[in-house]
């Protein structure tokens, strides 16, 4: 849920100059970190609903120490709301620096980038007739794609699935999901507590009066994407939490009928997806052999802070290695060194102050 208001498709051309950048980056890093950028033809996202691309761009951050056939941990790190991976290799250089600071003075690992980005400005990760099956994307091609390049470390922790906001909803999703390949769960400022962080959000004006006809022509790409965020924003949740279903693919399920009620049908579908609804439901939500690192920015405007507190209470009664951290600041401050903190505490090293 990082609220980045361009919610823009796919550039191609963007995504063909932050190659280039990456290429140009890998050579004058070549002693340092350097950015490797795999091109995915994706199988899982062949065809979308939302008529988004199939080929995406996974960066793959290594430190200077995945050399000679070191087996490093690798961090699968999903961005929040209307991020891509694109803009990660666009700002290579700053994730370089992180990647061989966190080496040098921690422990070295893999980042890698997944990229969840639609035409509404995010998947949360989940797979939906109604806009692709992104959790495959990220745990089955993803993976794969990276791990066939650099086999990965084979005891301790491997596999890290991490991410803030949305990404954080993500990582928290597909690490219950797929609880056998992902060790570690580092989630930012997850979206969760769904009445207190979405409800507020579908209630503000422009989504709960916006005309259900426009809605579904929104949908049907008869009418292009709203400018207003809010609304696209609303779009874009609908189509992972409901989805008309496989018969009616690219459909969604709307919040609110033609006469502008509030459908508490379509409600409970969305909090069926919400991570805390998940953990309080299911005693197996978690593996006890997985590390889960909970976080929320004390003054995220939000609340994200609100819903990790409440599932780390929850993790506290079970026998999971779980923690809960709520820096300074707002949703999106500091997210590198609250990825850093999250990290250290995963591999038991002393943790970073946040400023």
């Amino acid at each position: 849920m990082n609220k980045n208001r361009t919610g823009r498709r796919f550039n191609f051309a963007r995504c063909l100059t932050a190659l280039l950048l990456a290429c140009a980056v890998g050579k004058l890093s070549a002693e340092e970190a350097r950015l490797e950028v795999v091109t995915l033809e994706s199988r899982a996202l062949k065809n979308n609903a939302l008529h988004d691309p199939a080929t995406r761009l996974v960066p793959i951050f290594l430190p200077a120490q995945a050399t000679n056939g070191a087996r490093l941990p690798v961090v699968y790190y999903l961005p929040g709301y209307g991020n891509s991976s694109d803009k990660f290799v666009a700002n290579s250089n700053v994730w370089l620096k992180f990647t061989q600071k966190f080496a040098d003075e921690v422990t070295p690992v893999m980042l890698v980038i997944a990229d969840g980005k639609t035409r509404w400005g995010g998947s949360q990760y989940l797979n939906s007739p109604a806009q692709g099956d992104y959790a495959d994307f990220v745990c089955d091609e993803v993976v794969r794609a990276v791990e066939a390049r650099h086999p990965i470390a084979t005891n301790g922790v491997r596999r890290i699935i991490g991410g803030h906001s949305s990404g954080g909803f993500g990582a928290l999703r597909l690490g219950s999901a797929r609880q056998k390949l992902f060790d570690a769960v580092i989630a930012l400022s997850p979206d969760s507590d769904f009445p207190t962080s979405h409800l507020p959000l579908v209630k503000v004006a422009s989504v709960a009066h916006t005309p259900l006809a426009d809605i579904k022509k929104m949908v049907a790409g008869e009418l292009p994407p709203p400018k207003n965020f809010d609304l696209g924003y609303a779009l874009g949740l609908s189509a992972a939490y409901a989805p008309r279903g496989w018969p009616h693919r690219g459909e969604i399920e709307w919040l609110y009928d033609a006469r502008g009620n509030f459908r508490e049908r379509i409600w409970r579908r969305w909090l069926d997806n919400d991570p805390l609804t998940v953990v309080q439901k299911n005693p197996r939500a978690f593996s006890p052999q997985q590390n889960i690192y909970l976080e929320g920015a004390a003054q995220d405007q939000f609340a994200a802070n609100i819903g990790a507190r409440k599932m780390y209470e929850v993790l506290q009664t079970r026998p999971a290695r779980c923690t809960f951290y709520e820096p300074p600041g707002q949703h999106s401050d500091h997210v590198r060194e609250r990825l850093q903190r999250g990290l250290e505490w995963v591999f038991e090293k002393p943790l970073t102050d946040i400023p």
